[in-house]
This record gives structure tokens, sequence and C-alpha cells, in this order.
């Protein structure tokens, strides 16, 4: 079993920065990817980013490819999502999610249904 609590949403205006975290509780596996989906009043959750916990490669979304950075603190067990030149289409709930992934480069690192665990969200709300 594992939980995951997120935390740094907040109130930014267009052009701003703000990171989130992530802090993993329970056992982590080698063979697991962390990933940050979120979620925009209305629509479907998307995919953001995943990281392979075991070899921190990394899988952006094209939409946020070159502004977020995601990073794995192994010692603290936390995914840190650094999100830069944010813009109003940014603004939705951030979700933190972990579970098995043995083909991390895959289709299937993208999916959320790929995930086990769930965090409970966290708004992010970028104003113009």
């Amino acid at each position: 079993q594992m939980q995951l609590v997120e935390s740094g949403g907040g109130l930014v205006q267009a052009g701003g920065s703000l990171k989130l975290s992530c802090a993993a509780s329970g056992r982590t596996f080698s063979t697991y990817a962390m990933a940050w989906f979120r979620q925009a009043p209305g629509k479907e959750r998307e995919f953001v980013v995943a990281i392979s916990w075991g070899t921190g490669s990394t899988n952006y979304a094209d939409s946020v490819k070159g502004r977020f950075t995601i990073s794995r603190d192994s010692a603290k067990n936390t995914v840190s999502l650094q999100m830069s030149s944010l813009k109003p289409e940014d603004t939705a709930v951030y979700y933190c999610a972990a579970g098995p992934m043995p083909y991390f480069n895959g289709p299937s690192a993208r999916s959320y249904r790929s995930y086990l665990y769930w965090g409970q969200g966290t708004q992010v709300t970028v104003s113009s």
C-alpha cells in the first residue's frame, strides 16, 4: 500500500512559477513510475509528466515540455514538479500518481489507468 500527499498548489499570475511536491509513504519500488496528471473543470484527466523511480527517466506531455520539470528524491520518497512560464490553460487540479511500470517508455506511462495510487489533488490556478 502506498499513500501520496500533494502540496504546493496555489494562485499565480501568467508567466509565473509554482512548485508542487508529492510525498509517498510506504515502500517504493524501482519498477514503479510516478506521474502528475491534471484535470480542469469539464475536461478529462490529462497526463502531464512521469518519472521512472528506478532510472529517473522522464516522459513529458508536449504541452508542458520545456516549461515543467519533474524530479525525484529517493531519500525523502518525494517527487517534485517545478512549473515555469505558467499559462491560464495550466489551471487545473493536479494529481500525483504511482504504479508499477515495467515498460516506462511505452504508452502505458501516459495512461491514468496504469497508476494504482493517487493523491487527493492540489489546485493550481493561473490568472491572466
